[in-house]
């Protein structure tokens, strides 16, 4: 395949033992409503509201990185009962944007604002339209990266010199923090359980064979009448939790010992300063300030055992900014060789590009496995082919990116 020698595409054996053959994981996940993640969110919607602003109004998308923002937290007083919220958060958009082409105007700011608003209302129940406020920073973008979106039809060149990595398969570890965060977040779970609120941060650890969570989620305080009631509600949600992981673990046909820590912080006897409520849900409230990149990997947690990338992608175009493409792109193409070559264990890919160069053409692309059986040269040809498949079809790619079919927090 000559597609194959013009992309660089190199294979080799990972010299390292598999994530679940190691004594030692530690695994995070910032749920929906953790300050981080909602700048993510956010941010990445906007992004894919300006894509569709722009192929409606260009037939097009035009430059834009809308990945710079300041989730300012404000101030609540809680109180049994309900608190009230004091001051409101503040959310500041900024970095940059095309806000005319063609003597045509495109409204970014109304764009930016009411894509936030509408976030939040359909992510935090508890979080009401005066209870954030906003600025958007958004401002022209660089002559030379603008130019980029008109010097070429069909693939753009690189708008920057960036290296992604990205792996398959997720381990057992990885996937229950994912899954567990994932659970208490859900439209299911919160219709049982609606006094729990959505800033969910689960910190998984396996030893060996032993597994633990930590998971901190607070209490809606509009739900919580005294101490003793929170504690009484803390008793069922730890329950719940308990129950969904042997569920699972169960489902996945795994044994190991497991325990989960909820809400660690808490003191019986302190009243409303031993307990953990919230007004709104998330602890942006009062709390933690947040911001675009802090958060969750493109694959959804934050694996401090894996290479993982150092590019925030959320919010950067996914035409030409390779911050966000290679990212994502190398945890797909990574998840496409275990699919699709027989007897690949794990799958790690590398992507580096050249700024200027079409995206398609990495200066490197190079897969890096680990067997289950046999050697990596007998399979080498097939990783080739599978990395220059996806490398071909990465306008496909990069439009499923703009449309937001793809998660990337």
């Amino acid at each position: 395949m000559g597609g194959v020698k013009l992309r660089n595409i190199t294979v080799e054996k990972f010299r390292a033992a598999s994530a679940p053959e190691q004594h030692l994981e530690i695994v995070e996940r910032k749920g929906r409503g953790h300050p981080d993640s909602i700048c993510d969110a956010i941010m990445d919607k906007i992004s894919v509201n300006l894509c569709t602003e722009y192929l409606e109004k260009f037939d097009a998308i035009l430059h834009h990185n809308i990945d710079k923002c300041l989730l300012v937290a404000g101030e609540t007083a809680g109180i049994f009962g309900g608190g009230v919220v004091v001051n409101p958060m503040l959310l500041v958009i900024g970095d940059r944007a095309t806000f005319k082409a063609e003597d045509i105007e495109v409204d970014v700011a109304n764009i930016a604002v009411d894509t936030a608003r509408s976030w939040f209302d359909e992510n935090l129940r508890f979080v009401k339209k005066d209870f954030v406020e906003y600025q958007v920073e958004l401002k022209h973008g660089s002559a030379e990266l603008t130019d980029i979106f008109s010097r070429q039809k069909g693939i753009l060149g690189s708008n920057d010199t960036s290296a992604a990595v990205g792996y398959a398969p997720l381990s057992f570890t990885e996937q229950a923090v994912l899954d567990m965060e994932r659970h208490l977040n859900s439209t299911e779970f919160k219709e049982e359980y609606p006094e729990s609120g959505e800033d969910v941060k689960v910190m998984g650890i396996r030893r060996g064979n032993k597994f633990d969570l930590t998971i901190a989620m607070p209490l809606i305080d509009s739900f919580v009448d005294s101490e003793q009631h929170y504690f009484n509600m803390k008793n069922d949600l730890f329950g719940a939790m308990n129950g969904f992981l042997t569920d699972y673990m169960e489902s996945k046909g795994v044994e190991m010992s497991a325990s989960i820590s909820f809400n660690n912080l808490d003191i019986p006897g302190r009243g409303m300063q031993g307990i953990y409520t919230s007004v709104t849900g998330t602890s942006a409230e009062d709390a933690d300030c947040g911001q675009v990149g802090r958060g969750n990997r493109v694959n959804g947690i934050i694996p401090l055992n894996r290479p993982v990338s150092s590019e925030a992608a959320a919010g950067k175009n996914p035409v030409s900014h390779v911050g966000k493409i290679y990212n994502v792109l190398s945890h797909y193409i990574a998840g496409r060789i275990v699919d699709k070559v027989p007897d690949v264990k794990e799958a790690y890919v590398w992507l580096l590009s050249d700024i200027g160069v079409a995206i398609d053409k990495p200066k490197v692309a190079a897969a890096q496995i680990i067997m289950e059986k046999g050697t990596v040269d007998s399979v080498s040809k097939e990783v080739e082919e599978v990395i220059d498949f996806e490398l071909e079809h990465i306008q496909e790619f990069c439009m499923q990116l703009a449309r937001g079919m793809i998660p990337i927090c």
